[in-house]
């Protein structure tokens, strides 16, 4: 750990933060969104195109299991009925940031049933993992993907079963271009609401601490012979929710795709709050490396600067928060596809660059 960022812990700390570190830093003023780039707006067309095609022959509301071509990697999906809730806490004691309820509806998609593992992340950051070399795709080529860090990225923690961790929300955003290309199915961050409503699956936003440890890895029981202080653990190790999905709490933390903002008190329609600054974005779960309380579906994070403190490269890119070893996510595809350019718009939300 850098002394800088050893600071800033300490300074967190000694304010009684939770145990996510956060800096005092202010973020500078951000450049406007960029206008749509042509050239990489083309290619989402076509990708609209085969997702078109291949979704004439769904069979909604079904789960479903996706192995990468070419590959052993694979994930399941679970079916999320359309439906309304009241997004935030009722709880007189919950934080501010949760407040206030309001009814949001959604339509129906499908959700990842664990966290993204190291198996098939590993395969974006290094080309030659994912057997395209030898099965080469014009389309998937000539998408962005992470240049090589200098470090190993699970920090000895494991890979195989395992959560990816440590990278950036654009890393998230573009590793659901690139399943896309390589699946015909459309995919994308989820946003808070989708992503709260998938964690209550119908029924309370928090779970009584005594049967905790039945779905989720937390700073409790997270520590093993090796990590005395915590780690992640192999995924769907921990009972699912009544909708399928293992690891919505603990384990790692994930990102969604809105911009951290103080909730509104108006009822909304798949609502998404696009960011317009790199930080913070929302970020929900909590993790291996948190107390229960900050463990349930309304427990709010916001990303922050000090994450990356150790970016693993030179100059530093947009793709590591090597210090967030307890952040990673998870993919949701809609029931329908969307227009070309709402998908532009969530594979590259144009805050990528940090503004330190």
């Amino acid at each position: 750990m850098t002394a800088r960022l050893a600071t800033m812990v300490a300074l967190a700390l000694m304010a009684g933060a939770a145990t996510v570190p956060v800096s005092s830093r202010q973020p500078a003023a951000a450049p406007a969104a960029p206008a749509i780039d042509p050239k990489e707006m083309a290619v989402v067309e076509k990708l609209r195109a085969m997702f078109l095609e291949k979704a004439k022959g769904d069979q909604a509301a079904k789960a479903y299991t996706v192995t990468l071509p070419n590959t052993t990697a694979s994930y399941g999906m679970a079916p999320i009925p359309a439906g309304s809730f009241e997004m935030g806490s009722a709880d007189p004691k919950a934080p501010a940031d949760q407040k206030p309820t309001r009814t949001v509806t959604l339509d129906a998609f499908w959700m990842m049933t664990t966290e993204v593992n190291w198996d098939a992340y590993l395969m974006f950051m290094f080309a030659d993992q994912a057997s395209e070399k030898t099965n080469p795709d014009a389309l998937v080529d000539g998408l962005s993907r992470p240049t090589a860090p200098h470090l190993e990225m699970s920090f000895g923690r494991g890979n195989a079963g395992f959560p990816a961790i440590s990278m950036t929300a654009h890393a998230a955003n573009k590793y659901a271009q690139w399943l896309s290309a390589r699946t015909g199915e459309y995919y994308r961050v989820p946003t808070e609401a989708e992503w709260e409503y998938a964690c209550r699956a119908g029924g309370a936003p928090a779970v009584e601490e005594a049967q905790l440890a039945d779905v989720a890895w937390y700073q409790k029981n997270s520590p093993t012979g090796e990590f005395t202080d915590g780690t992640y653990h192999k995924l769907g190790t921990k009972k699912p929710n009544a909708w399928g999905l293992h690891d919505m709490l603990g384990n790692v933390m994930e990102w969604t795709s809105d911009q951290y903002a103080p909730y509104p008190a108006a009822a909304a329609t798949n609502p998404w709050v696009k960011p317009t600054t790199s930080y913070p974005i929302a970020v929900r779960g909590g993790s291996w490396n948190d107390a229960a309380t900050r463990v349930n579906c309304t427990v709010r994070y916001k990303s922050d600067a000090v994450w990356k403190e150790r970016d693993p490269q030179l100059p530093t890119s947009v793709w590591y928060m090597t210090d967030a070893e307890w952040l990673g996510f998870r993919l949701v595809r809609p029931s329908k596809v969307p227009s070309a350019e709402e998908m532009y718009r969530a594979w590259n939300n144009g805050v990528e660059v940090d503004p330190y």
